[in-house]
């Protein structure tokens, strides 16, 4: 349960992260200047240490070691990354992604080895 609760909050923390570094790359969002789409995206991203924090937080508390804790966020990262950039971005998915988030999760497997 403790582990669900850190992936829970590592997916918020992404989906928020996510949509503050690539919401204006949607077609018809280019026409801002370079320092408004900073400032919202700093501003969005400002909600996202709510979950990133206590979720690193929590999980170190929770004798999960950083290094297990950065991987696990890293397979989050894609997964949320993944769904963004095909329904919001409308963006391609092909084989070569799935080979490569497959090495992904290799890592998880691994860091998590005895």
């Amino acid at each position: 349960m403790k582990l669900l609760t850190v992936v829970l909050l590592l997916i918020a923390s992404n989906i928020i992260m996510t949509f503050a570094w690539y919401w204006h790359l949607k077609a018809g969002n280019s026409h801002f200047p370079i320092w408004k789409i900073v400032l919202i995206s700093w501003s969005i991203a400002l909600f996202e240490y709510a979950f990133a924090v206590p979720a690193n937080h929590f999980g170190a508390s929770w004798n999960i070691k950083p290094f297990q804790l950065k991987i696990i966020q890293e397979v989050v990262t894609l997964s949320v990354f993944t769904v963004f950039a095909i329904t919001y971005l409308k963006q391609d998915f092909s084989w070569n992604y799935v080979y490569s988030f497959l090495f992904i999760l290799g890592a998880v497997y691994f860091a998590f080895k005895k």
